[in-house]
């Protein structure tokens, strides 16, 4: 019996020479569940150098990931593969970020004051024009 693994152990024991493109947005916890970073492949919201890509699509490093996620584009350098889920902090250290700076939040978000209910259909409508719905 030896020791129980420390976290850089798990890491390189963890990597691999390619991983799945499914796989890795999973492992560094871009998309919640396997089946999610599946879905986004499958609806062309994932690319490899420019390139749509299906979810079994193998990665390297160096490779550019640029996919669609929550709402939000990502923009994803790999310098890591990894096979399994890590925790945040070893998963942020597996890739370069140069995603552009998500959006301020929307300011008329709390527009309705508060103890006042729910809004009525004219407020609704009012606020869909004011959003430029």
């Amino acid at each position: 019996m030896g020791r129980p693994p420390t976290g850089d152990e798990k890491v390189a024991r963890d990597e691999a020479p390619s991983v799945r493109v499914d796989a890795w947005l999973w492992s560094i916890r871009v998309c919640s569940t396997r089946s999610e970073a599946t879905a986004a492949c499958r609806g062309g919201h994932v690319k490899i150098n420019g390139t749509a890509v299906k979810a079994a699509q193998l990665l390297k490093v160096g490779d550019k990931v640029t996919c669609f996620v929550h709402e939000r584009h990502r923009e994803l350098e790999v310098v890591r593969l990894l096979s399994k889920r890590v925790g945040a902090p070893v998963a942020v250290e597996c890739y370069v970020d140069h995603s552009p700076a998500p959006p301020p939040p929307d300011p008329l978000f709390g527009f309705i004051p508060p103890g006042t209910g729910r809004p009525t259909k004219r407020d609704r409508r009012n606020l869909d024009r004011l959003r430029g719905r």
